[in-house]
């Protein structure tokens, strides 16, 4: 079932930094509105696009998928 060819699915360290980033931004603009806290929910926002940016930056210093500094693991 599994394509030589297959990118991983994002099982990157670019993916994976990128995904904790915005994690950590969502349920902090979460805790944040719900103590009524506009500034820290728009603050929490930039932490979700700044994780976005911090997955595309790692994926181009080739930490990505197809990356040369990615080695994938074999999953038997």
């Amino acid at each position: 079932m599994s394509d030589e060819n297959e990118p991983g699915h994002g099982h990157s360290p670019a993916a994976w930094v990128a995904v904790v980033v915005m994690l950590i931004g969502i349920t902090g603009g979460t805790f944040a509105f719900w103590f009524d806290q506009a500034l820290l929910v728009w603050i929490s926002a930039g932490v979700v696009v700044l994780g976005l940016l911090l997955g595309l930056v790692l994926a181009k210093l080739g930490y990505g998928v197809k990356g040369p500094r990615y080695v994938p693991k074999n999953h038997s």
